[in-house]
């Protein structure tokens, strides 16, 4: 990357700079590569962040089958971690996880998991998992539940004879876009040996065209896991690591500490070879140290997070454009790699992480608000739906994490919380699940990328030209709204 005119003599954030347009020999978004070539199995630059209201099973294996990689939270028990892992790797890879009621539930039950948006879909199906042929009773599309009352039981409104393909007779993409638009129908099941064992929308046949999915040396969907500093980190480490984590991430506020240092050392030496994330930090001298210390890939970014109120709070921090930039160029020499953790709010952001060096981009709040993420949907007084979520660090966060102190200890630690503990993040109508927002992020960065000319990115991390711009240049770079 090199700044288009004079050097900044200040700390810069996202909307301080903008990327200048090259001269350009890729002719197509479809010619960029954004496998983000950091020693892990993504072949997509996006990691959803390990906070609880984020990242869970279901995300996780969702944005691996996409390419990305989801990062499964420290705060969970180890126990439940295990499951989480096992669950996202019990997934299918090459089609969807079908969400399966019973004939029997109700269309609430089914609005607190599924929304009532076009090219969803719940198959009722009778008796647990998994599920035999002979007891599916059909898919019921999800917009079917806009029109119903919530009491109604689900059995009564699926149409049987919806329309399987088996697993066997998928010869490609494209056939299963054609059989899908053939039926005139939003989803059809996939079947195996009898068994249910996934399903496919016309749009899942598409975008696996276009994603590649992020797999583990058996061809299972990757995910990551997380672990703080404290108490026995070799024994959770080797835990994950049996239970089939493919990148384990040392994760606390403050990371450039001696108990980062110490915990690096420690799981760097029990030979797991798998990547090790570590952070947070913003320095040059961070990535010195941690890399040192074990980590080959480091966490960069104090105090941008939406629900984050370290910065105001402590005033500690540095705008995340030049924290990217400084440890990225360290890491580099270094032969490790940076994940840009937090401040993105739009696909420029993205772009922009990337062209300061950054090899991926953590995603916290902005996921947050998916059909996919922890938790259950709920809609509030206007009828707009939302998921609730919360910062790593507030009171909320604390209570679960410390839960099983005594009340004297918790409350001690509950002084000290920081950031917000609860907060609505409202479902976008026009994208409502993660994919949605999949495809609008790369849609935007594959262009950054050509108007860089670049097709990869180490490419863009090389060709990347970025000028600094006025409040006002921001400003002027944002829609006009409709009602102008």
């Amino acid at each position: 990357m090199e700044f288009s005119g004079a050097l900044p003599t200040v700390d810069l954030t996202y909307s301080d700079v903008f990327l200048v347009p090259r001269r350009s020999a890729v002719t197509s978004r479809l010619q960029v590569d954004l496998a983000p070539r950091d020693g892990t199995p993504a072949t997509l630059p996006l990691v959803a962040s390990n906070m609880n209201s984020v990242t869970g099973p279901r995300l996780a294996a969702v944005l691996a089958r996409r390419g990305g990689i989801g990062v499964l939270p420290q705060d969970m028990p180890l126990q439940d971690l295990d499951a989480a892992i096992r669950e996202v790797k019990a997934q299918p890879v090459l089609w969807d996880t079908p969400l399966v009621l019973p004939p029997e539930a109700s269309v609430a039950d089914a609005l607190r998991l599924l929304p009532a948006t076009a090219g969803h879909g719940i198959v009722v199906a009778h008796g647990p998992a998994p599920v035999q042929v002979d007891r599916i009773v059909g898919v019921l599309p999800a917009t079917r539940l806009a029109t119903a009352l919530p009491d109604a039981q689900l059995g009564d409104l699926v149409r049987a004879g919806t329309p399987s393909i088996d697993a066997d007779d998928i010869g490609s993409e494209r056939h299963a876009f054609d059989v899908i638009t053939d039926a005139e129908v939003e989803m059809v099941t996939v079947v195996h040996h009898g068994h249910l064992v996934g399903t496919l929308s016309a749009r899942s046949a598409l975008r696996s065209t276009l994603y590649r999915p992020a797999l583990d040396a058996d061809g299972r969907l990757a995910v990551a896991a997380a672990v703080g500093i404290n108490g026995d980190v070799a024994a959770k480490a080797r835990a994950l690591a049996a239970a089939g984590v493919d990148v384990l991430v040392l994760d606390t506020a403050h990371g450039h500490q001696e108990g980062m240092l110490r915990a690096l050392r420690t799981v760097s030496e029990l030979g797991l070879g798998l990547p090790i994330v570590a952070g947070n930090i913003v320095t040059a001298d961070g990535v010195k140290d941690l890399v040192e210390a074990g980590a080959s890939i480091l966490k960069v970014g104090v105090g941008p997070g939406a629900m984050c109120t370290t910065r105001m709070m402590t005033a500690v921090g540095r705008p995340q454009f030049s924290a990217v930039l400084e440890t990225a160029q360290a890491a580099q020499e270094l032969g490790a790699h940076v994940w840009a953790d937090g401040g993105v709010r739009y696909p420029r952001d993205v772009a922009l992480a990337l062209a300061a060096g950054a090899a991926s981009v953590m995603v916290g709040s902005w996921f947050a608000g998916t059909i996919e993420a922890p938790g259950e949907l709920q809609t509030d007084d206007d009828g707009r739906i939302y998921k609730e979520s919360w910062g790593m660090a507030s009171t909320k966060a604390v209570q679960a994490r410390f839960g099983r102190l005594d009340a004297y200890e918790r409350a001690r630690k509950e002084l000290f919380a920081e950031g917000i503990s609860s907060s609505r993040i409202y479902l976008d109508p026009l994208r409502p699940g993660l994919e949605d927002l999949l495809d609008m992020i790369t849609s935007g960065v594959r262009s950054s990328f050509t108007y860089a000319g670049a097709a990869s990115v180490p490419e863009f991390h090389e060709r990347a030209l970025v000028g600094l711009q006025s409040a006002a240049g921001y400003e002027e770079g944002k829609a006009l709204p409709v009602s102008w």
